[in-house]
């Protein structure tokens, strides 16, 4: 291969690697969780998060869970070893839907990103996600609305 053509396919490579990523990134299937409302809490079973295939268990990172109360889904990350965050999926800056991947939460109509405990890492937005408290015990985590 002479030298012009190798430069030229290490740009494309080199141009196309994160597009690529990107892409492959965002095919994660968004899986929403069954829950239950008793007394002003989400029950979540901690069973969400199992994926069960043939002969294997893998766990997802994390679950999306309808509140009717709040007109936007919550999102229950598992950030550590039985250590759940949930934040609401709506941008603080403007109240947009945002989207989820990638262990972080952006904003499809301006760019803002937060992480995924609900701090906001990059603007336009100048506040942090809403965020609810979240318990755990053997077969459920909690998260409290109120």
């Amino acid at each position: 291969m002479d030298r012009k053509k190798f430069l030229k396919t290490c740009g494309v490579a080199l141009v196309g690697l994160p597009f690529a990523s990107a892409i492959l990134t965002s095919c994660q299937s968004i899986y929403y969780a069954s829950s239950n409302m008793i007394n002003n809490r989400l029950v979540v079973p901690l069973s969400e998060f199992k994926i069960i295939k043939k002969s294997s268990t893998a766990y997802r990172d994390f679950v999306m869970v309808k509140s009717t109360s709040e007109g936007f889904p919550i999102c229950l990350y598992k950030t550590g070893e039985n250590q759940y965050s949930a934040s609401l999926m709506k941008c603080t800056h403007r109240g947009c839907e945002l989207n989820v991947g990638g262990g972080i939460y952006s904003c499809p109509c301006h760019g803002s990103e937060f992480d995924a405990k609900g701090t906001l890492l990059e603007g336009p937005a100048d506040q942090d996600l809403k965020t609810y408290k979240t318990t755990i015990d053997n077969e459920n985590i909690y998260i409290e609305l109120s």
